[in-house]
């Protein structure tokens, strides 16, 4: 009797949110059959930005493995499995750059899971920009200081705003870029986005075209929605001259990658009084510098990289990886397979 084919699971993370339940490895038992072993790694992994994992047992099991399933995809781990290495999933969003010309000499299928956060991350840009259009960051500052801000919320001209009516950015169309984008069209936003593919169109309500006409998207919005992955394309593709179409007293929101944005055009946009507040999921060193200037800025948010946290992520995952799985023991395509050449 043939040994049976092998799919590796690599997904004990640091981070509890982020550890798979049990059924996610039971439906994977299940799919699989008799022809399909599938081995868990019960080693911690860092499943942190786009994934860091790769620990030494990770490498011994992935040795001889046709699937692998980890936060990001190790180059140890791909060199363990060359040779029978097929398909790769990550369970982040992002996709290291390093590891490209790996997978493209072995052959190797990668799927990531892009779109998986789309509707957690949307729902807290949402929350982020009317933080700062409604004033809740004055009357938190307040509160600290057990001070009614009354008159700061009240004066003309007033320094309140609404999103229906105003002009919003969204750089990047992917899943968590067209979730933005219909949650902001939905609540009266004149949506322009930016993607790298312009025709593959926007959506209902939403204006799309290409980076060569992100000028058009950035001139006079009051909201930038930074949802793009990083690539050479895209980084540090938000600066001091795009930041300056924006309109004055714009809202900043990055989602997506720190790279993507200037750190010092950004705080000189704001000590200009050009940007009215900056929220902040991502940064270009994680975790931030204790001595970053963002820290003390009285409008910035800066929140942890987990603005994706949801308790129905694993619910997602698990019916993002296991129509894959089917997929491919069928042959089929696969959701979410990765341009290599793109990066994403």
């Amino acid at each position: 009797m043939a040994a049976p084919r092998r799919l590796v699971v690599d997904l004990e993370s640091q981070r509890p949110v982020w550890r798979p339940p049990e059924r996610f490895v039971r439906a994977l038992v299940a799919a699989g059959g008799a022809e399909w072993r599938v081995d868990v790694v019960p080693a911690p992994t860092n499943s942190d930005g786009d994934g860091a994992g790769g620990s030494a047992e990770a490498v011994a099991v992935a040795a001889g493995a046709e699937v692998y399933i980890g936060w990001g995809i190790p180059a140890a781990v791909l060199e363990a499995g060359t040779g029978t290495l097929r398909w790769v999933h990550s369970a982040a969003a992002g996709v290291s750059a390093s590891v490209g010309p790996l997978l493209r000499a072995g052959g190797v299928v990668l799927t990531n899971s892009a779109g998986v956060h789309a509707d957690p991350i949307a729902e807290w840009v949402v929350g982020a920009v009317v933080h700062f259009f409604r004033g809740m960051d004055v009357a938190a500052r307040a509160q600290r200081g057990h001070r009614w801000a009354k008159d700061d919320l009240t004066g003309v001209p007033c320094g309140l705003r609404e999103i229906a009516g105003s002009r919003a950015a969204v750089y990047g169309l992917g899943g968590i870029g067209r979730a933005v984008a219909a949650r902001l069209a939905a609540l009266g936003a004149e949506v322009r986005a930016v993607r790298r593919r312009p025709a593959l169109g926007g959506l209902p309500g939403v204006a799309a075209v290409g980076p060569g006409q992100a000028d058009w998207a950035l001139e006079g919005a009051a909201i930038l929605v930074v949802t793009a992955p990083l690539t050479p394309g895209t980084r540090g593709a938000i600066g001091a001259e795009q930041l300056g179409r924006l309109a004055e007293g714009a809202v900043v929101v990055n989602v997506s990658r720190g790279a993507i944005v200037d750190d010092a055009a950004l705080l000189a946009a704001l000590d200009a009084g050009r940007v009215r507040g900056a929220a902040l999921d991502v940064f270009e060193r994680e975790p931030l510098p204790p001595e970053h200037p963002f820290w003390a800025h009285e409008r910035v948010l800066v929140h942890p990289h987990s603005a994706a946290v949801s308790p129905r992520y694993w619910e997602r995952q698990q019916a993002l990886v296991v129509e894959n799985w089917a997929r491919y023991r069928e042959g089929r395509e696969l959701r979410n397979a990765v341009d290599l050449a793109a990066g994403y």
